[in-house]
């Protein structure tokens, strides 16, 4: 064995894939050293994830696969073996149990066997605790899961991998939901495992932190090994054209919509506990931003703006007209839109059809004087928003679980212009999509914008609306507290304000 094989953590070669004739992965190979942290980078789509379930058991590669985990060769590998040789998977969803105890939690798997038997709390506690100090962390082992907010719920799924002896550890966007200064703090969690000798496998859409805390990036595209390459020097636009094949637009967008006709005016909006004294303007065709961290109230704020919550004091004006909205059919009578962060529990019904869900905001539209649905109405709807937005599909009667990220993102945007709304509110509409998607998800959002639609875009990520917005509001702790041109203000600059 050569002292390469011996530093490896996991080494895989002529890794194939297929599912029903359709190609996963095709010749894809692989390497992850001992105490390193790797980036593995692709569009949704691209074969990460069926690459990750190779390498836990949970799919069997195509014949002629190799495998080599800590310089011992697996011809073939279960999940049991893959957790027995020291792999872990922290997924997105992170898979813990929110009434248990923290303690409980780090511990679980010492609690599984074959047959019942008497716990330990002392060994559990003490199992816990040592694996909290391998992180240089603290967490109360009593406090419930669920009382915790996200960032140690990351915490402790990383300590409950440590636990069980994991050398490998992959985190599938494990920053998804913190903010920059939770963030930053985990990412110095993985240079802790790292200095241990764990190897740690980072997958995320967000490039930046992709770039600050791997040395090394795999890149798949399609299903095939783009190539391998070393972070230092790479920037997220050279990593964006490796991962899509395309080059994309950096430059700022923002325009001078001061001529514009005023659309929404807000005047000393405030609701107790979630932001107080909010006045804003949304002129016709403007993209207007805004920003802050996760807890700012921005949100709250989107919610009240579509009727699902009431403000105790201020107004909203639509048109010159104040508003009394009650719930949020008043708000889309009103015309206005809301594309949710939440795009999985409150953009769409996922076992339902593409079409029904393209719908699902204009049934009265669709429907005949009878009472009934017009089939003709409906193929029409669908067939022209499905066009305007570029939605790749299969069939409209496809499952809308069925689509990519960005796929389904769109028919979430099909579903509220077809309302022909006024004011479009997009409340982080990127989450979960990848950065080809993005791109595509922005050039709508242009368009609609020159078309003279009012978009309120809102994000934690600074970039998003630095690139794409005319204006940026930076909302902290239920307040506007700062107001940005994009052409006359430095990305740097407004990061440093929003991330203080």
């Amino acid at each position: 064995m050569t002292a390469e094989a011996r530093s490896d953590a996991l080494r895989l070669t002529h890794v194939t894939k297929i599912f029903g004739g359709v190609t996963a992965l095709d010749d894809v190979a692989f390497s992850v050293g001992a105490g390193e942290v790797h980036c593995l980078a692709g569009e949704n789509g691209s074969g990460k994830s069926t690459l990750i379930k190779i390498i836990t058991g949970v799919y069997q590669p195509e014949p002629g696969a190799g495998m080599q985990i800590f310089g011992q060769d697996y011809p073939r590998i279960t999940p049991t073996q893959a957790r027995m040789a020291g792999i872990a998977v922290i997924w997105q969803d992170l898979a813990l149990f929110a009434e248990m105890t923290v303690a409980e939690n780090i511990a679980f798997e010492t609690l599984l066997g074959n047959r019942p038997r008497p716990v330990s709390y002392a060994r559990l506690r003490a199992d816990a605790q040592a694996a909290l100090a391998q992180l240089d962390v603290g967490l109360d082992l009593d406090a419930r899961l669920g009382s915790l907010p996200i960032a140690q719920r990351q915490i402790v799924a990383i300590a409950r991998a440590l636990v069980s002896d994991a050398r490998l550890i992959f985190m599938d966007e494990p920053t998804a939901s913190l903010t920059q200064s939770e963030t930053d703090a985990l990412l110095a969690v993985v240079r802790t495992l790292s200095a241990r000798g764990v190897a740690v496998v980072f997958v995320s859409h967000r490039l930046a932190e992709v770039l600050d805390i791997s040395s090394r990036v795999t890149v798949l595209r399609d299903g095939r090994l783009v190539g391998v390459y070393p972070t230092e020097g790479m920037t997220q636009s050279r990593l964006t054209e490796l991962m899509t094949g395309a080059s994309f637009a950096q430059g700022v967008m923002a325009r001078d919509t001061a001529s514009q006709p005023e659309v929404l005016r807000i005047d000393g909006l405030g609701r107790a506990g979630d932001y107080s004294d909010i006045s804003l303007t949304l002129r016709a065709g403007e993209v207007l931003g805004l920003t802050g961290l996760i807890g700012a109230g921005r949100t709250e704020l989107c919610h009240t703006l579509f009727g699902m919550t009431r403000a105790d004091r201020g107004t909203i004006t639509l048109n010159g007209r104040d508003l009394r909205m009650t719930s949020n059919r008043d708000a889309v009578a009103e015309g206005i839109a809301y594309v949710s962060e939440d795009r999985l529990a409150l953009g769409l019904i996922q076992p339902q059809s593409i079409a029904d869900n393209a719908v699902l905001a204009v049934l009265r539209k669709i429907t005949s004087s009878a009472g009934l649905l017009s089939s003709q109405k409906k193929e029409d709807t669908v067939s022209h928003w499905i066009s305007e937005l570029a939605v790749k599909i299969g069939k409209p009667s496809d499952a809308v679980s069925t689509l990519s990220g960005g796929n389904q993102q769109r028919v979430v945007l099909a579903k509220w212009l077809a309302t022909e709304p006024k004011v479009l509110i997009l409340d982080c509409p990127t989450v979960g999509v990848d950065v080809g998607a993005r791109a595509g998800i922005f050039r709508i959002v242009r368009a609609l914008a020159e078309k003279g639609l009012a978009i309120l875009l809102v994000s934690d990520e600074v970039p998003e609306v630095y690139m794409n917005a005319d204006r940026v509001l930076h909302m902290a702790g239920g307040r506007i507290v700062a107001e940005w041109d994009p052409r006359q203000t430095g990305l740097t600059d407004m990061e440093a304000a929003v991330y203080a």
